[in-house]
């Protein structure tokens, strides 16, 4: 130890972290909570120059220590932001949840907001006009209308002109009714598929001329279920796995171009997504018509209520603060070296993992244990009373 002590260059590999680390705590422009892991990362760094020098000698010390700088470096500049200065965001599904909750959070940092509403006539749109500033543009779209996407393309390019669109927020989507797969109709899937999917590749191919004049980024907005296989979602997860992948794909293509682009998987959070009672009631009545008697008979009256119960205490389950959302796309914005993947949300990340790394059947046990008891369909009630009967 007093040799690592009296080493030259260990305590040079620790002085030249900790001054690092010294500049950038007092000229980044970071949250407190931010800086304590800057300081943070410097001691550990400063340390390590220490430590790594006693085992691996002179040459492997100084490797091991300029590596994991490096890495450091990476990861701290993650967090640095471009600054907003006069840059244009394109936002669509703007009139509820996180598109409307976003608009505003982007308004009050400074962007120009063009929010893209269902109707711009209704409360969503008329309270994004009321309280944010006179940049923010509302425009009307239907993502599934392409003339609507072109019309809104036109107004957005003679507005940013030249200078491009920095960002385009693929945010608009629909969950359908949460149902057994066998259950749903097609038309529930085919909606999914139009509007989550279909629409936001209408969006960022009509869009990406602007994005391709600033060099700026496509944002999507997916899901968990776009991730993972969640029960339930088979109309839902099919719609957002397939605009993952399209991000995956965007964001390997687009590179050349030096446009970014960024996929959000938030978790469960209450943005109003599951609907009105008016459309559950069409929704549910469109499922029954469509089920043959002998699946109807299968699962009963009964596991169908249940469907509707569990639509109803879906925002119960659900976290109420979208910050961590708003905060994942302004990163995916504005940071120098975004990620190209999003896991918003308490342990969001979680389930990804044990699917991705797990064997199937312990991820499948974990989901069935995690996700709360639903109902059970009459003829597996009916077979487990006659067991216990027996």
């Amino acid at each position: 130890m007093d040799a690592l002590a009296s080493s030259p260059l260990g305590w040079l590999c620790a002085g030249v972290s900790t001054l690092a680390g010294v500049i950038m705590l007092c000229t980044a422009q970071r949250s407190p909570q931010d800086k304590a892991k800057v300081l943070l990362w410097s001691l550990l760094s400063a340390l390590l120059g220490l430590l790594c020098v006693a085992p691996l000698g002179a040459g492997g010390g100084l490797g091991a220590f300029v590596a994991v700088c490096l890495v450091c470096s990476v990861c701290l500049a993650d967090r640095e932001l471009l600054p907003v200065g006069d840059r244009a965001v394109f936002i669509t599904g703007s009139d509820t949840g996180i598109g409307h909750a976003l608009a505003k959070y982007l308004d009050s940092l400074g962007f120009v907001v063009f929010a893209g509403v269902l109707n711009k006539d209704g409360p969503g749109a008329e309270e994004l006009r009321r309280t944010c500033s006179q940049r923010l543009c509302v425009l009307q779209l239907d993502i599934t209308n392409a003339t609507q996407v072109k019309e809104a393309y036109l107004k957005v390019s003679e507005k940013v002109q030249n200078a491009g669109l920095w960002g385009v927020v693929n945010n608009a989507g629909i969950l359908g009714f949460p149902a057994d797969g066998e259950l749903l109709p097609m038309s529930i899937y085919r909606h999914c598929m139009e509007v989550n999917f279909f629409g936001a590749v209408e969006v960022s191919k009509t869009f990406l001329p602007l994005l391709r004049k600033s060099q700026g980024r496509l944002v999507n907005i997916s899901s968990m279920a776009g991730g993972i296989p969640l029960p339930m979602y088979a109309a839902y997860g099919a719609s957002k796995a397939a605009l993952s992948m399209f991000s995956g794909v965007m964001r390997q293509e687009l590179s050349k171009w030096g446009i970014k682009v960024a996929a959000i998987h938030p978790s469960g959070f209450r943005t109003g997504i599951q609907g009105t009672s008016e459309q559950w009631d069409k929704q549910e009545k469109e499922l029954l018509e469509n089920l043959p008697a002998d699946t109807r008979q299968t699962y009963g009256e009964e596991y169908f209520l249940g469907l509707r119960k569990y639509l109803l205490d879906m925002p119960s389950h659900c976290a109420p603060d979208l910050s961590p959302v708003l905060d994942a796309v302004l990163h995916a914005l504005l940071a120098r070296r975004p990620q190209g993947l999003y896991t918003p949300g308490k342990g969001a990340y979680i389930p990804f993992c044990i699917f991705c790394y797990f064997p199937l059947w312990f991820y499948d046990f974990f989901i069935s244990k995690m996700l709360s008891a639903g109902p059970v369909p009459r003829k597996l009630r009916t077979s487990r009373d006659e067991g216990r009967n027996l």
